[in-house]
């Protein structure tokens, strides 16, 4: 009953509003597009979109219908990609999904020798996808999800490759700098910068301050690693980091890492990949690689 061409017209509905706008995105006539929403709607007796004005509106099956569209036209355009690669006699490509931002740094040494191991892969880093790849993932619209925060789902399987520990930044001139470890209660009347990510996603919060029912003075967010290094360099707040990364900046930058409290603060990179791929030799190396690199 449902066709692919049926999942195609909802989907243009839904983005462009217009039968007139949805059939030149689809290169189709309107009456085609019409005709063939007709009869899936005498197929299954009821309206799947209505008049809206100048507009259509999708009725309540049209949602579900539309619904499902975004779940599975991913994966035809991910298994025509693939086909069409295996008819050129190409290996494939590998769209990896960021969910951190200090993890690019990170990715691009991951890379630089995977490309020359894999010269025919065609790699695409799609960092819009920050902080929600899950889903992106599941729906076939990347192929790897580079996170420190797995949420674990039946389809998908996380593959450790990097530790690394969870580190406070501050100035060198900073009255902590001469620390080695800070309490939670000593962050009372900072200035904290860090990506714009919910507070409860933030280790800092979710790991150091809030179990000791501590705060901050006040929580500011930034974009860039390199601006939120320079507030802390000038004395204008503290943030929290990879220590690998900050060990890079600090050759450059007056600023120093604390750990978060005696025990400190471990985490690990993941590489999440779906279970029916694991075969793949190019997503293997690629984990393997990452587990290379330091």
């Amino acid at each position: 009953m449902l066709e692919r061409i049926h999942l195609e017209i909802l989907t243009a509905i839904k983005e462009h509003g217009t039968l007139t706008k949805a059939a030149n995105s689809l290169y189709l006539s309107q009456s085609a597009l019409s005709h063939s929403i007709k009869k899936l709607e005498g197929q299954v007796g009821t309206p799947i979109w209505k008049k809206d004005g100048r507009n259509l509106r999708l009725t309540a099956a049209g949602e579900h219908i539309q619904t499902l569209a975004n779940r599975v036209l991913p994966q035809f355009v991910h298994t025509e990609l693939l086909l069409n690669q295996i008819a050129k006699g190409e290996l494939g490509s590998l769209r990896i999904g960021m969910e951190c931002h200090p993890c690019y740094q990170w990715l691009l040494r991951v890379i630089e020798p995977y490309l020359e191991h894999w010269p025919d892969i065609d790699i695409d880093v799609k960092q819009e996808f920050q902080f929600g790849a899950l889903g992106a993932l599941l729906s076939y619209e990347i192929d790897v999800l580079i996170t420190p925060d797995p949420l674990f789902k039946p389809k998908i399987s996380y593959i450790p490759v990097f530790n690394y520990e969870h580190r406070l930044v501050v100035a060198k001139s900073h009255k902590l700098a001469t620390q080695e470890f800070v309490l939670p209660e000593q962050l009372s009347e900072e200035v904290l910068f860090s990506y714009p990510v919910e507070p409860l996603r933030l280790d800092i919060f979710s790991q150091f301050l809030n179990p000791a029912k501590c705060s901050v003075k006040k929580h500011k967010t930034i974009e860039t690693t390199e601006i939120m290094l320079q507030m802390v360099a000038a004395g204008r707040g503290i943030c929290a980091l990879p220590g690998w990364l900050v060990d890079e900046y600090s050759k450059t930058m007056p600023i120093k890492s604390l750990r978060f409290g005696e025990q400190g603060i471990n985490k690990q990179i993941f590489v999440g990949i779906r279970n029916n791929e694991q075969h793949i030799d190019y997503l293997n190396d690629f984990i393997a690689q990452a587990k290379k690199t330091t």
